[in-house]
């Protein structure tokens, strides 16, 4: 066993599309940020000398779909290199020994694709969040061979059903874009004024929106605007599927959680639309939205009003080690005691409570241990601080869509921050329970 070649990345290294070995002509299709943003390269197997840089640009490979040693080319899933949405995924190929990048799903929209073994066709699907999906047979070289079907929504939308408003703002630092998405009561009236629940995965392997792709259902964001809100989920800096140096904006710092980023989109938003109410604001997430929650009503308690923090992982120290180390760095003790891992435990906030907080956490959670939120609800009677608990007996980490969660996070936003009292005791129906 020796080494090819190495490379060293300051943070956290990301292998995206992996890597390939070419086998005839023993080299390596190797996958690398050195330069800002995801591009494949090319080694010699032997010497470990780079022969060349096959992509290049402001824009990312994401996952590498076929390498044909024949024809000496590549096919990868790639974002950012066209007008539009950042995060709608296309079809790319090029030749491994040079030459231009070639786009085969030309249509704006966020595609999959399924690739014939023979590798004479292949079919496209695409949509965004407002457009049903569309299925597009294409020859390999991305010319339109026909339409196999296009998605019919007109029962949905006879049903009420209206698509989430997407929207773009600026970051914290005002200058770089954010994307996300809006929703509104179907029976939305613009002369009023609703508040705005926040709705945050902060990642950072992820980020709140997740897939472009079109969906009928988004969790219950637009269950919850239904009670009268604006519900706003948005990928704040510190996600993935952007530059390298956008996803490790504030490594070792994970209790930045994207916030500054939320709350300075949200006022964005409400500077452009006179019906959102910048003065009401309400969070809530689960696992590390549930740790971004909790962290943004104690760190920013004259901004966010209300939280509902499900199954957070509140102090990485508790957590898998694979997951602090990544994100916050190896832990170093200081001679006052402290520690670089200070910034991201939310029990030292508890001091900072102003608002309402609803905690939960399943009893029996294997992913994200209960001791967790245990090191918060401790600080917070040890700080003499009104909250809530709610304790889920013999529940795993996936609760969050359990009807009576589902409830009590949906009363809890519309007694806290909307002031109205909830119906008692509403029930959605006698689903089962999910049993992890």
């Amino acid at each position: 066993v020796r080494d090819i070649f190495q490379e060293v990345e300051e943070t956290f290294y990301e292998s995206q599309s992996g890597w390939r070995y070419l086998s005839e002509t023993e080299e390596i299709l190797w996958f690398s940020q050195r330069d800002n943003w995801g591009n494949l390269f090319l080694y010699d197997a032997e010497t470990g000398v780079l022969k060349r840089k096959i992509t290049d640009g402001d824009w990312n490979v994401l996952n590498i779909r076929d390498v044909d040693d024949e024809r000496r080319t590549v096919s990868f899933m790639g974002n950012e290199r066209e007008p539009g949405d950042p995060y709608f995924q296309y079809l790319y190929r090029v030749n491994i020994d040079g030459g231009d990048v070639h786009l085969l799903t030309p249509d704006s929209a966020n595609h999959s694709v399924s690739l014939a073994p023979d590798r004479e066709f292949f079919v496209d699907s695409y949509s965004t969040p407002v457009v049903p999906p569309v299925h597009v047979l294409r020859s390999w070289d991305g010319s339109e061979v026909l339409t196999l079907e296009t998605a019919d929504i007109t029962r949905l939308e006879a049903s009420g059903w209206k698509a989430p408003m997407p929207f773009s703002v600026k970051a914290r630092d005002g200058e770089t874009s954010l994307h996300g998405l809006l929703f509104r009561p179907l029976e939305f009236d613009p002369t009023q004024v609703y508040p705005v629940v926040n709705y945050l995965y902060p990642g950072p392997q992820s980020g709140s929106v997740g897939s472009r792709s079109f969906r009928p259902a988004h969790r219950d964001l637009q269950a919850i605007a239904e009670l009268g809100f604006v519900v706003i989920e948005l990928d704040a800096m510190g996600t993935p599927m952007r530059s390298k140096d956008f996803h490790e904006a504030y490594y070792g710092n994970m209790g930045d959680n994207g916030l500054p980023d939320q709350m300075s989109g949200i006022e964005e938003l409400a500077e452009r639309y006179s019906w959102i109410d910048a003065t009401r604001v309400g969070i809530y997430g689960h696992s590390g939205g549930g740790f971004a929650a909790a962290d943004a009503i104690m760190r920013y308690p004259d901004f966010y009003s209300v939280a509902v923090s499900q199954a957070g992982n509140h102090d990485n120290r508790n957590y898998e080690d694979d997951w602090g180390e990544k994100w916050q760095g190896l832990l170093e003790v200081y001679p006052d005691g402290t520690t670089n891992y200070d910034n991201q435990a939310n029990q030292l906030l508890a001091g900072n409570l102003k608002g309402k907080l609803l905690i939960a956490h399943g009893t029996l959670d294997t992913n994200v241990p209960p001791s967790n939120t245990m090191l918060v609800v401790d600080a917070l009677i040890a700080a003499n601080k009104d909250f809530d608990l709610l304790m889920l007996p013999n529940r795993g980490h996936g609760f969050g869509n359990e009807p009576y969660m589902m409830r009590r996070r949906w009363d809890y936003f519309v007694r806290h921050l909307l002031g109205a009292e909830p119906p008692a005791g509403y029930e959605f129906g006698k689903l089962s329970r999910p049993a992890g």
